[in-house]
C-alpha cells in the first residue's frame, strides 16, 4: 500500500509510521519539517503547510491517507478535498472529546457530538477543541463520501508522548514516598497505548474499513487504583497512596486532567466521563491491548532518556503536593 501521511513525526504520527512500515507498507510524509525532520531518512518527505500550501501533494496519487493534525474544519476540508481524487481512502484522526455530553455511561458512536454556536471559530480551546474536531469529521465526509475512516481515540499514551498526562503517573511513582492521589480509588480509566492504537489503525487502512470508531481500552474495567499499583508493582516503587478527597482538592484549586493526570471528578448521579467511553466496536473490529505493565515500563524507559530539564507539560508540582498532604492530614 502507497500510504500518505499528514504529520507523521509527533508521537501517535511515528507510531504509524513505525507501524506502516513494519507491515510493508511505502510512506509518504507531508509537513512542515518543523518537529523532528531527521526522523525516517528512508522515507519520502514532501515539505508544504497544510494551510495554504498544499502544492507538494499536487499531481500525486496514493492508496491512503491518514490525518494525524487535522484541528480546524476549512484546513481539512482543503486538504480532503484536494485528495478527494487522490487517494481511495482517507483517515481522520478525532478524538473522543467530540461528545457533547459526557454525563452518561452509555457513549457510543451513535451519541450526540458538540457543536458551535459560531461554527466559523478556528480558536482552539478546551470549549471548541470537540466541536472543531467534530466539524472537521463531517468535511472528510462531505469530500470523499463512503471512503472515510475516523478514528475518535481516548487518552493516548506511551512512549514520546509530548503532554504527559500519563507519563506523570509512572514517574511519580518510581520517585517514591507519598504520593498525593485524587478522590476515589475506584474511578475508571481509560487508555490506549499508542503502539497499539497505531497498529490497528495502519491494518484498519489496508483494508479499507469506513465508518467511526471510538477507539480506546482496555477490554475489562480498569479503575485508578489499578493503574497505581501497577505502576508501584513494574517501578519496584515503595511509593505510599494518599488518597484526598475531591472537594478538598478542588476547594484548594486543584485542577483536573492537567495537574492531577486521569483525575475526572464527577458531579452527584453523573454516572459517566471522558474515561468512560464504549469501545465495543473498535474492539469487535480487531483493535487489541497489551498488558499494562508493558506500557508502563516503556513509558519509564523512555522518560528516562528524555533530555535533563525538560518541561514536563502535565503533573503536580512537589512542593504543591506536599503542602496539599501536609493540610490534607492536619485535617485529622
Amino acid at each position: 500500500m502507497k500510504l500518505l501521511i499528514l504529520g507523521g513525526t509527533i508521537f501517535l504520527g511515528r507510531h504509524l509510521v513505525e507501524a506502516a512500515l513494519a507491515q510493508g507498507h511505502e510512506i509518504t510524509l507531508f509537513n512542515r519539517g518543523q518537529h523532528n525532520p531527521d526522523l525516517y531518512p528512508a522515507v519520502e518527505h514532501l515539505r508544504g503547510d497544510r494551510d495554504g500550501d498544499l502544492t507538494a501533494l499536487n499531481g500525486r496519487r496514493w492508496d491512503a491517507v491518514i490525518d494525524t493534525c487535522g484541528y480546524v474544519p476549512r484546513v481539512v476540508r482543503a486538504s480532503a478535498e484536494l485528495l478527494s481524487g487522490a487517494v481511495e481512502h482517507y483517515t481522520f484522526i478525532s478524538s473522543i472529546s467530540v461528545y457533547a455530553d459526557f454525563g452518561s455511561a452509555a457513549i457510543d458512536e451513535r451519541s450526540p457530538v458538540g457543536t458551535l454556536a459560531d461554527p466559523t471559530v478556528e480558536e482552539i480551546t478546551g470549549e471548541s477543541y470537540g466541536p472543531l474536531k467534530a466539524l472537521c469529521e463531517q468535511a472528510v465526509q462531505q469530500a470523499l463520501p463512503n471512503r472515510t475512516l475516523i478514528v475518535r481515540p481516548g487518552l493516548i499514551v506511551g512512549p514520546h508522548d509530548p503532554s504527559d498526562r500519563f507519563t506523570y503517573w509512572p514517574r511519580r511513582i518510581a520517585r517514591g514516598g507519598d504520593v498525593l492521589a485524587p478522590d476515589s480509588p475506584d474511578q475508571p480509566v481509560e487508555i490506549i497505548d499508542v503502539r497499539d492504537l497505531a497498529e490497528w489503525i495502519v491494518q484498519m487502512v489496508a483494508a479499507r474499513q469506513t465508518g467511526t470508531y471510538n477507539a480506546t481500552g482496555p477490554v475489562g474495567p480498569l479503575t485508578l487504583a489499578q493503574v497505581l499499583a501497577a505502576c508501584k508493582s513494574v517501578s519496584g516503587s515503595a511509593a505510599n497512596i494518599i488518597w484526598v478527597g475531591k472537594q478538598f482538592l478542588l476547594d484548594s484549586g486543584a485542577v483536573p486532567w492537567t495537574e492531577i493526570p486521569l483525575w475526572t471528578p464527577r458531579d452527584e448521579g453523573q454516572t459517566g466521563s471522558v474515561l468512560t467511553v464504549n469501545c465495543a466496536k473498535a474492539i469487535a473490529a480487531g483493535l487489541s491491548f497489551r498488558p499494562l505493565a508493558e506500557t508502563i515500563h516503556d513509558t519509564l524507559a523512555w522518560d528516562s532518556v528524555r533530555p535533563t530539564g525538560v518541561e514536563y507539560r502535565a503533573g503536580l508540582d512537589p512542593q504543591r503536593e506536599q503542602e496539599w498532604l501536609r493540610a490534607w492530614n492536619e485535617r485529622g
